[in-house]
């Protein structure tokens, strides 16, 4: 009997099976976003990795309540589409009715890469008329639309602008009236000031004013285990606080990257923090620097175990 000779098919989008998928997951392309169904069923932990906007398009995804930014798409020829933390009822674009495009950021996933999903919910809204919205995007339908990072500058930093409200909902000179003004008036009622800490070297760091005490909530860019023997280092010399008035809480895991939490006297205004942030900031980029060339002592690994037990994880 004749040998059986075994054809191989090239992938249509030219990936070697054998390579690490693009998607960032740490698997191979074959078992991931090359496998059937494998663009649905994969859990991308890092959705926004290789963007120098990461940082900031995880803080609007988790805790910034009303905040918008114009996406830095490839494409200078294309419409301008603004991202923002949140639509009315969730939804995941639209496009408003004097005719300014919306894609939304704190929205329902149907895949398991949320920046698949949002590149579905840009190329849909690039299109769509005035009016239109979409509310969730469907099921993968296989159509390969690419992902955030084939539509943006993936250089281009941002800096989004925060809203007390979300007044900006509505086109300019238009009163909302009925259920459009009931639901205006219940998200307004849900927010919680949230301001920036704007500093050199502070990027991604927002104050939050949650009613019995403040918080700074900063998203850092390092990979976990290289932040948080950064974190430990300074733990030990006390000087993992912010100054007087202020804590270190815990951190927790968003998207691939950790958010350290410090707790803040709320008396104080937020532009008060600005200069203690960037004396930390400072401070943890002489230890990120010094973890090469000097191993954790004992006392460091038990403050970065302790640390390590201080961590919740967001999806």
């Amino acid at each position: 009997m004749a040998k059986r000779t075994a054809v191989k098919s090239k992938p249509a989008d030219g990936i070697n099976p054998r390579q690490p998928c693009p998607c960032g997951s740490g698997k191979r392309y074959k078992a991931c976003h090359g496998a059937a169904g494998g663009a649905a069923d994969v859990i991308v932990a890092r959705p926004f990795q290789g963007l120098a906007a990461e940082t900031e398009l995880i803080a609007l995804r988790e805790f910034v309540p009303s905040a918008t930014v114009r996406l830095p798409l490839k494409d200078a020829d294309a419409r301008e589409v603004i991202l923002a933390s949140v639509l009315p009822m969730a939804a995941a674009a639209l496009v408003r009715a004097d005719g300014t495009a919306f894609v939304g950021l704190q929205v329902q996933t149907r895949s398991g890469d949320l920046s698949r999903d949002l590149a579905r919910a840009v190329q849909w809204v690039l299109t769509a008329e005035t009016g239109d919205a979409l509310p969730v995007v469907g099921p993968d339908d296989n159509t390969n639309p690419g992902r955030l990072q084939d539509l943006l500058d993936v250089e281009a930093s941002v800096k989004p602008e925060l809203h007390a409200d979300f007044s900006w909902w509505m086109p300019p000179d238009n009163e909302p009236t009925g259920d459009v003004a009931l639901s205006l008036e219940r998200a307004n009622a849900a927010i919680l000031p949230t301001e920036r800490v704007d500093a050199p070297g502070v990027h991604a760091a927002y104050w939050v004013d949650a009613g019995d005490k403040a918080h700074l909530r900063w998203v850092r860019p390092e990979a976990e285990e290289t932040l948080l023997a950064a974190l430990a280092r300074l733990s030990v010399r006390g000087e993992l606080d912010l100054g007087s008035g202020s804590r270190y809480a815990g951190s927790f895991r968003a998207h691939g990257l950790l958010v350290p939490v410090w707790d803040l006297d709320r008396e104080m205004h937020s532009s008060e923090w600005a200069s203690p942030a960037e004396a930390l900031g400072a401070r943890l980029l002489t230890a990120l620097e010094s973890l090469d060339a000097e191993p954790l002592t004992e006392a460091e690994r038990r403050a970065r175990d302790g640390l390590r037990g201080r961590q919740i994880t967001l999806r």
